[in-house]
């Protein structure tokens, strides 16, 4: 469960944070660690209108060793996607460096992310989430090695609140075997 706070600070500048927390199968939460978030989305039509959108995310963040070897990290999330009637199409090739730890120095890890949603009614929109790990981008982890979740996700929007809650399958076992994630999303 990820509460995010964010403020715009231009039209197509906005900044973040992010407090994720994490529930293990014994019923321990453990917070694993602030996530600082600069979104820059230049290409977009206005109050969510239909076309393309483009632009890049980029977070710092401060892991729990729990979840991360390199707890300090920074990656580069590059946004590229349409909205055209009731549909919306995302792809983030993400990529993830180590700022410490043994993989400091490193090439950047490759976490490809898609999501497809339908709108059933204003505010309202479900589909599929797809969110893989496959290793350093240079070479790759084995097919068995890499995780792959697939998420049935749910989308809110109350005004400028949100909501994106999912229930993920791992599509092999290097993957978690399920997952439930919600983002609460709060403008300041």
């Amino acid at each position: 469960m990820t509460p995010e706070f964010s403020y715009g600070l231009t039209r197509s500048l906005e900044a973040g944070l992010y407090l994720p927390f994490v529930r293990d199968a014994s019923d321990t939460t453990y917070f694993a660690g602030p996530r600082l978030r600069l979104k820059w989305l230049p290409v977009r039509h206005e109050n969510g209108g239909d076309g393309w959108f483009l632009g890049v995310n980029t977070e710092l963040s401060r892991v729990d060793e729990r979840f991360e070897q390199g707890r300090s990290l920074v990656e580069l999330r590059p946004i590229v996607g349409v909205r055209a009637a009731e549909w919306l199409v995302s792809f983030n090739p993400v990529l993830g460096w180590a700022l410490a730890g043994p993989e400091r120095g490193q090439p950047p890890e490759f976490s490809p992310q898609l999501k497809i949603a339908y709108a059933v009614a204003p505010g309202i929109a479900i589909g599929p989430e797809y969110y893989a790990e496959l290793g350093k981008y240079n070479d790759p982890l084995t097919p068995s090695e890499q995780s792959h979740t697939l998420y049935l996700a749910l989308d809110l929007e109350r005004g400028k609140w949100g909501l994106n809650f999912g229930v993920g399958r791992g599509l092999n076992d290097a993957t978690d075997r399920w997952t439930v994630k919600a983002i609460f999303a709060i403008p300041l």
